[in-house]
C-alpha cells in the first residue's frame, strides 16, 4: 500500500504540429488508412480509460487578430504552416510524464508529427480566472 496519496487528475493538452495534408502525401491510401485507423484506437483507448476528454483537428484556414483594439487582422494559412497547431487532445493525467508518456505512444510521430505537451491551469499570469464560474478581472499592477 502506498504511503503517498495519488495526485488528482490534472488537465494537460497535446497540440499537434506538421499534421498537414502534405505531411502525408508520400503514403498510399492504404498506408493512410492504417494510420488514421491506428490514430483513432490511440484516442479511443485514452477516451475508455478516462484519460482524454476531447479532440479534435483544426482547419488550416487561419485568422491572426493583433494591436489595440484588434486593429490589425491578417488572414492565412501562412507559409509556416507547418508549424502551427493542426489540432489538440485535452487530456486528465496525474502529470507531466503520463502527458509525455501518452504523446510518445502516438502514431503520428512515426510520419512527422510533432506534439507539444502542456499542463492547462485555471489562471493565467495576470491573475485572470479561466475557470467557468469564477471572477474574470485582470489584476493590474
Amino acid at each position: 500500500m502506498s504511503t503517498h496519496p495519488t495526485p488528482p487528475p490534472a488537465p494537460y493538452m497535446l497540440f499537434f504540429r506538421n499534421s498537414g495534408p502534405e505531411t502525408h502525401q508520400h503514403l498510399t491510401p492504404e498506408q493512410r488508412q492504417q494510420l488514421v485507423t491506428r490514430w483513432n484506437a490511440w484516442f479511443e483507448g485514452l477516451v475508455a480509460q478516462g484519460k482524454a476528454t476531447e479532440g479534435q483537428p483544426l482547419e488550416l484556414d487561419t485568422r491572426i487578430v493583433s494591436g489595440p483594439g484588434g486593429a490589425r487582422v491578417v488572414d492565412g494559412p501562412f507559409p509556416e504552416a507547418k508549424e502551427s497547431i493542426g489540432g489538440y487532445v485535452k487530456l486528465l493525467v496525474s502529470d507531466l510524464d503520463e502527458a509525455t508518456e501518452i504523446a510518445q505512444r502516438h502514431p503520428g510521430l512515426a510520419y512527422g508529427l510533432i506534439i507539444e505537451v502542456r499542463q492547462m491551469q485555471s489562471t493565467c499570469h495576470l491573475g485572470v480566472n479561466t475557470m467557468p464560474g469564477g471572477a474574470r478581472e485582470v489584476i493590474a499592477h
